[in-house]
């Protein structure tokens, strides 16, 4: 089997109003993307998708399909698409950075894989260590009274955990997660994502604060992604868990904070690695360390979402019991761009155990309708 061509559809879709995420990062209300078909010469197409949200990533859909076809596409031309390690690693060679673009292909390479044999991706990841995939809501940074309807919306979904966008300002953050806490009681798993927004004293202030007043579990990226001693110093200084997000991109990344005691938990994407390879071994360097893993999100559609639900149901690493993904396409978009979305129920995803390789079709006439021309 060998890879013909790679079809790049530039799309855009709205986010529900329940999900626009305002944080230290800014407005996110609408989110775009490039869906992708890998073809090959025996008639089997993967699906990929890239996630293109330059401030977050630094890619957009624009320099996302040149990068494909200007280098990536012509350097795995002719190539047998189930060779995923060989290829990755290609990629890798070929362009600097990236990750977003790379894992869109990398995706689609292991809905191949998959299709080729009649098998799940999370069963060619070594099977299932959970049926079902526990997720977490994220709370926009908005003010107390707009924050506490959210986490209505959330415990109406059967959503049992959440976290809260702070990192804008101290004071208004403190605000805004007191006003959640008191909507959704004392039980509530409530963590908090500063995506970086905070200094280290303001944030070992913040988090104490939070703790004390709030009972937080968790505190994401306190601080910016700039000098690893700053996420150590927070974690010395606070009595919740510290997960890294930002400052853990890549496998070296996740060896480093493993090293540096900078971490209790690593936020790890499929897009942010390069594909759901990297994602996994950096979920196995967290378990050899004793740390733990949760599936962060910069709000993926239906086929990352896909892709994520199959590694969070294969690691052992990600421990999404106790710190539930971020895995809310499902509930954040007008629509997913499938044909089926994917499941969700009782406050938790899954991947379909009866459809090969990723498990999902595109909806044509919804891509047709949000591609961008």
């Amino acid at each position: 089997m060998k890879i013909t061509s790679i079809e790049t559809i530039p799309a855009k879709v709205p986010i529900v109003p329940e999900f626009v995420i305002k944080g230290s990062l800014g407005l996110h209300a609408e989110s775009p993307f490039v869906i992708l078909r890998v073809h090959t010469d025996e008639g089997l197409v993967g699906l990929g998708e890239v996630s293109c949200t330059p401030v977050w990533s630094g890619e957009d859909s624009v320099t996302a399909s040149h990068i494909i076809h200007s280098f990536l596409e012509p350097a795995l031309t002719g190539e047998d698409p189930r060779d995923i390690e060989r290829l990755t690693a290609k990629m890798r060679r070929k362009v600097a950075g990236h990750p977003f673009t790379k894992s869109g292909i990398e995706i689609a390479l292991w809905d191949i894989l998959g299709k080729s044999v009649g098998l799940p991706v999370y069963r060619l990841l070594g099977g299932a260590v959970r049926e079902r995939v526990p997720v977490k809501m994220s709370v926009s940074g908005r003010h107390p009274e707009g924050a506490a309807a959210l986490a209505r919306f959330a415990i109406g979904k059967g959503l049992t955990a959440l976290k809260v966008k702070v990192g804008i300002e101290p004071a208004g953050d403190v605000e805004r997660v007191k006003a959640v806490r008191a909507e959704v009681g004392p039980q509530f798993r409530m963590g908090v994502d500063a995506n970086g927004g905070w200094s280290p004293r303001v944030a070992i202030q913040t988090i104490r604060r939070l703790t004390e007043e709030c009972r937080i579990y968790f505190a994401e990226q306190p601080v910016a992604p700039l000098d690893m001693q700053w996420l150590v110093d927070v974690r010395r200084s606070v009595d919740v868990p510290v997960m890294a997000d930002e400052s853990c991109y890549t496998l070296q990344d996740a060896m480093a904070l493993a090293r540096a005691g900078a971490a209790d938990i690593l936020s790890i994407y499929v897009g942010k690695g390069g594909g759901i390879g990297p994602a996994r071994k950096m979920a196995a360097v967290a378990e050899a360390a004793g740390l733990t893993c949760t599936v962060g999100s910069n709000l993926e559609l239906g086929i990352a979402s896909a892709a994520m639900a199959h590694l969070a149901m294969a690691c052992p690493g990600i421990g999404a019991e106790e710190f539930p993904c971020d895995i809310l396409g499902p509930l954040a978009y007008e629509h997913t761009l499938l044909e089926q979305p994917l499941p969700f129920e009782g406050g938790a995803t899954w991947a379909r155990a009866d459809a090969a390789g990723l498990g999902v079709e595109l909806d044509a006439a919804a891509l047709e309708r949000y591609r961008v021309r």
